[in-house]
């Protein structure tokens, strides 16, 4: 049975000491209120060992923003997947639209992590997409399954089973735009038919995946509604303790 799992993605925001507070703040919420999906907080390395102790892993677990595509050597100011594992962190965020556009992350790199970050015991979320000239030439179909294809599709059944998959329609990024609970529904679906021809119908249904475009606690519910939408990975909403509750609370 798949997880339903609300992740929060801090991006370049909040210092080691604002975080420390964010994810106190959060552990709190969740400790008192309950939640009924997975609670992952996905924060910049610096803050990763520091919001690890600030929180109960059990119930909120804490993720790298990237790691490496390398095991280690001379390659100043990257993080390691055995670094992240070291920390105490759950989660690596793989392959977002920001990584990919604005340092040339393709999927044969992203390949390359994804199998680091298995081998470290770390799970992976894993982010495909499509930009807004995709979407209005109807490319959406292609883009993500060439993504999943290119940089998954050379695991085990096994291994792909610990995969999360988070779906951003990049056009909906930081836009205010928001895909339609119909549009997030139809590629979702399309997205677990991809994974269904390729491992079968068990691992497509047990498999995670999770919506990341501008979803707010307004639209949460109607968004995770949908029977191939099994939550979210969310930016701006994850900043503030209640509004990510929230979307927590829409499950």
């Amino acid at each position: 049975m798949r997880q339903n799992i609300v992740a929060g993605n801090w991006k370049m925001n909040m210092t080691l000491q604002e975080g420390v507070e964010l994810a106190t703040e959060v552990n709190n919420i969740v400790a008192s209120k309950g939640a009924n999906c997975g609670v992952v907080l996905g924060v910049p390395a610096t803050h990763i060992t520091e919001v690890v102790k600030a929180v109960d892993t059990a119930k909120v677990s804490v993720a790298a923003q990237n790691c490496a595509d390398k095991v280690s050597g001379a390659y100043t100011g990257e993080i390691s997947a055995s670094m992240v594992k070291s920390t105490g962190a759950g989660h690596v965020i793989l392959g977002h639209s920001e990584r990919r556009e604005y340092y040339g992350e393709t999927n044969a790199i992203l390949k390359e992590k994804t199998d680091l970050t298995l081998a470290n015991g770390l799970t992976p979320i894993f982010c495909i997409g499509e930009v807004l000239e995709e979407r209005e030439a109807n490319k959406q179909n292609e883009v993500v399954k060439t993504q999943i294809e290119e940089a998954l599709f050379h695991l085990s059944a096994e291994d792909f089973g610990k995969i999360v998959l988070a779906y951003e329609p990049v056009w909906a990024i930081g836009t205010g735009k928001v895909a339609t609970p119909e549009q997030a529904q139809e590629i979702h679906a399309y997205i677990r038919s991809v994974v269904a021809d390729k491992y079968g119908a068990e691992v497509a249904d047990n498999c995670s995946i999770l919506y990341g475009g501008s979803c707010k606690p307004g639209n949460a519910k109607e968004l995770f509604a949908n029977p191939d939408v099994d939550g979210g990975l969310i930016g701006g909403a994850s900043l503030k303790a209640e509004d990510f509750h929230g979307i927590i609370s829409a499950f």
